[in-house]
């Protein structure tokens, strides 16, 4: 590879570099590492580590030549050499010749940078819909139209002073005072609207107060629901005087770029302190952007929106509040708040009326945060008299056991392998992406269904569909029902190892004479899984399974009578595949059902109904927090659920639906790599 000779870089103080297929650009100094630029200038580059060269997904390619449109020459000499941490990458074949881990490489000169498709994360399909719940309407923010007698000179009340009697003798509030803002614009309101205005009167648990404030009549007030995912963003706009969402939109949440889990997005904060606005910008910068699509969307003006609510992981909901989370990073993982947040939107900088108000719910412990305060509230175990589990399924997962006289919240660090990370050929759930599997016992022959192609690859119309998505990798479900299917098919062993032995058997199962893999799709760009695959979902799945097990130690039961999988790739395993694998207890199949967006419900259920605000922040006080990094038999669990579906529990009631192969001992056959401890 040839490199910027050293008098090029000597003359020259910085580079001018651009990102495609974005067609962003910017100067950077010399020196600056490439995943660093794009950081900057808003480039999403899937980065699983936060930048540490650990996880090999920030790949882009050098596009080599003169671009005179651009007045750039590009050549792959103008980044840095290779570095040590991207060797591994190219012995496994992960990482290609052409390609470079943004991380690690330097800029040196001038580029032009393509960022694969697959690494690209803004392609990403954002499965968070408004769930249909009749909610009644009872807003912290209520309309109220008075006539105001004009100023009198034998009684000398100002305006706002006659405005507030106005609200108060109407008998529906007493105590009343106005926003500070609003002062300026009391006159020219009551004259505009010929004395008779329309005021919006906010009370939650303090004073009334008018927030807001309309010449003649304003019939109706909007509010925003958000639920604030590592992964996602989903925001919903609300008529508070029906309760009805009326618009929804997602977005992925830009932080990607500065991690891809929470650990990873801390970790980078503490190498680098002075960023922590950034971070708090970027969230904020995409809510902003979600508000103003959804009022677009229902052609509402923002300033008609009075009330935000807010729901996210205690990182998120630190870093959204402008709090610094790196204290969640370690023990004693403790919150800079864990009650309800009450202010104005103006000090968050949302666009929506100066006067608006937002509530944060609260968090229930360092690692169970206000947005499974919101599952609690919407479909939390307090509503049941059966045992019931509650997963939010995510990069870091929230549960929740109990019933109506007692329930137990934990997390349990899943990592990002469910959304596709950490696998070999994974990516988000984007379309082209596989999210369905099926492989026939008898052939070993694999059958698929990708996202944006209603037909499985065997169905007519299946060629033509990916003409236009194409096949390009496998997201989150499709990796479990992949691993899962390989199981019943007998081609991964109780223990997660491929067996090598049926190499003979069928040419889908190959083997470098170390690692073994099944081939799932033989496309421009093939897609195998690998034993590493499966290692990693063993990894991701134990460490679900050992917290929901804690917490039936600590709860005392050995049946669940019902399972609710909550959020966006919770609704979209099949929940045969999610017990097959182990992910979950055993449970009858049919009182395993998917919930949606739970966080955002519970979400909207607070902006919608204030009495849910009283109800979620006394829910919290009741649920005992239980720390899973403090548990000593957690590890005793995670090393059982290491195995497919568990190494020690039984599962009579998946045996009684579903035929699970026998039981193969490491021993009797060469298997697909070698044994490590769980």
């Amino acid at each position: 590879m040839d490199q910027m000779p050293p008098e090029a870089i000597a003359s020259t103080k910085d580079a001018l570099v651009l990102f495609m297929p974005s067609g962003r650009r910017g100067r950077f100094p010399i020196g600056t590492p490439l995943l660093d630029a794009a950081r900057q200038l808003g480039v999403y580059i899937e980065s699983v580590c936060g930048g540490r060269g650990l996880c090999g997904r920030c790949q882009v390619e050098v596009a080599e030549g003169q671009f005179a449109k651009h007045a750039i020459v590009s050549r792959a000499g103008h980044l840095g050499p290779a570095e040590e941490t991207e060797a591994p990458y190219r012995r496994r074949g992960i990482l290609g010749e052409s390609r470079r881990l943004s991380c690690s490489a330097r800029i040196l000169g001038d580029l032009v940078i393509d960022v694969p498709a697959e690494f690209a994360v803004n392609r990403q399909v954002v499965r968070k819909r408004a769930e249909t719940r009749s909610i009644a309407a009872d807003p912290a923010t209520r309309l109220i139209t008075v006539s105001v007698p004009p100023p009198d000179m034998e009684h000398p009340l100002g305006d706002a002073d006659r405005l507030i009697a106005a609200i108060e003798g109407t008998g529906e509030w007493r105590g009343v005072w106005l926003d500070p803002p609003l002062l300026a614009g009391v006159q020219a309101a009551l004259r505009a609207g010929d004395w008779t205005v329309t005021a919006a009167v906010h009370q939650d648990i303090a004073r009334p107060q008018v927030i807001a404030l309309w010449p003649g009549t304003q019939r109706t007030i909007f509010g925003v629901a958000f639920d604030i995912g590592s992964t996602t963003i989903a925001g919903h706009l609300v008529d508070l005087t029906t309760g009805r969402a009326v618009a929804s939109a997602g977005t992925t949440n830009p932080q990607i770029r500065f991690g891809e889990d929470l650990m990873s997005r801390i970790s980078y904060l503490m190498m680098n302190p002075d960023d922590r606005t950034a971070l708090t910008d970027a969230v904020r910068g995409a809510i902003a952007t979600l508000i103003t699509r959804l009022c677009s969307q229902a052609e509402v003006p923002a300033e008609d929106v009075l009330e935000a609510v807010f729901v996210g992981n205690p990182v998120m909901h630190h870093l959204f509040l402008g709090i610094d989370p790196q204290e969640l990073g370690q023990a004693p993982f403790a919150l800079a708040v864990s009650g309800a947040v009450r202010m104005p939107a103006r000090e968050l900088g949302l666009p929506i009326h100066p006067g608006g108000r937002v509530y944060m719910l609260p968090c229930i412990a360092g690692h169970v945060g206000a947005d499974a305060a919101a599952v609690a509230l919407a479909e939390g175990p307090q509503h049941h008299e059966e045992i019931t589990l509650v997963v939010d399924v995510g990069t870091n997962a929230e549960i929740l056991l109990g019933n109506r006289d007692r329930v137990l919240a934990a997390s349990s660090p899943t990592g990002p392998a469910f959304e596709g990370a950490q696998i070999t050929a994974g990516q988000r759930a984007a379309p082209g992406a596989i999210e369905r599997v099926r492989i026939d016992p008898a052939t070993l022959e694999p059958r698929i269904k990708v996202i944006g192609v209603d037909a499985w690859s065997h169905e007519p119309g299946f060629d033509e569909g990916v003409e236009s998505v194409g096949v390009t990798g496998i997201c989150g479900s499709g990796i479990i029902e992949a691993v899962a299917e390989m199981f019943l098919a007998g081609i991964v062993g109780a223990d997660g190892l491929i067996d090598a032995d049926l190499a003979g058997r069928s040419p889908r199962i190959v083997s470098d004479g170390r690692v073994a893999a099944y081939r799932l799709w033989d496309g421009a760009v093939p897609i195998a899984v690998t034993q590493t695959d499966i290692r990693a979902i063993q990894l991701a799945k134990g460490a679900l399974y050992a917290g929901a097990r804690l917490l039936m130690d600590r709860l005392g039961v050995d049946q669940i009578g019902r399972i609710k999988l909550a959020g966006a790739f919770g609704s979209y395993i099949d929940p045969k595949y999610a017990m097959v694998l182990g992910l979950i207890p055993d449970c009858r199949l049919d009182r395993v059902s998917a919930i949606g967006n739970a966080a955002g419900t519970g979400a909207r259920m607070a902006l919608v109904n204030r009495a849910h605000r009283a109800e979620v922040e006394t829910l919290v006080r009741r649920i005992e927090k239980i720390e899973t990094a403090l548990e000593s038999r957690f590890q005793e669990h995670f090393v059982h659920a290491m195995a497919l579906p568990n190494g020690r529990e039984a599962f009579p009631h998946l045996a009684a639906a579903v035929t699970l192969p026998a039981r193969k001992e490491a021993a009797g056959g060469r298997r697909g790599g070698r044994r490590r401890g769980g």
